[in-house]
């Protein structure tokens, strides 16, 4: 299931954060990024948090702030429920489109958001600090379906 939360479950996030990322967010990082009237996150249970989205939605745009899975819920279909949830959270919030930035040396994300249907769409050249020196940021973007009335 996935539902909306608010910044009162930043520590949660912040603790699935923890468990898939090396460099995570804290509490405070996520409850600085909720307060913004035009953010909103996401989590996905089972019988306990699998992962979560944090995304905002402005002027007909939206963007993928951060995405976080655990390792035992990966290639279940949890990270695509909520790239897709998100979209569809922006869509009714307005937005037309959506980006991320994903690293270059992320394979399985970057095929992730090709399966559905996310494309190359710039790079930030060095925006990421990897174990072997700096990796490019690939920035990939989608139009957002439009419901027909």
């Amino acid at each position: 299931m996935i539902e909306a939360v608010g910044a009162d479950a930043c520590e949660e996030l912040a603790a699935l954060h923890a468990r898939a990322f090396a460099k995570p967010w804290s509490g405070a990082d996520i409850a600085k990024l909720l307060d913004n009237s035009a953010a909103f996150a996401l989590i996905s249970r089972d019988t306990e948090a699998r992962g979560f989205v944090i995304a905002w939605a402005a002027v007909g745009e939206a963007e993928i702030l951060t995405i976080a899975v655990v390792p035992e819920a990966r290639r279940k279909g949890v990270g695509a429920s909520l790239v897709t949830a998100a979209g569809v959270a922006a869509l009714v919030r307005g937005a037309a489109s959506m980006h991320l930035e994903v690293a270059e040396d992320n394979s399985a994300a970057r095929a992730l958001y090709a399966k559905l249907g996310y494309e190359e769409a710039g790079r930030r050249h060095a925006y990421y600090a990897g174990e072997g020196g700096a990796v490019d940021a690939i920035v990939m973007r989608r139009t957002l379906p439009r419901p027909v009335v």
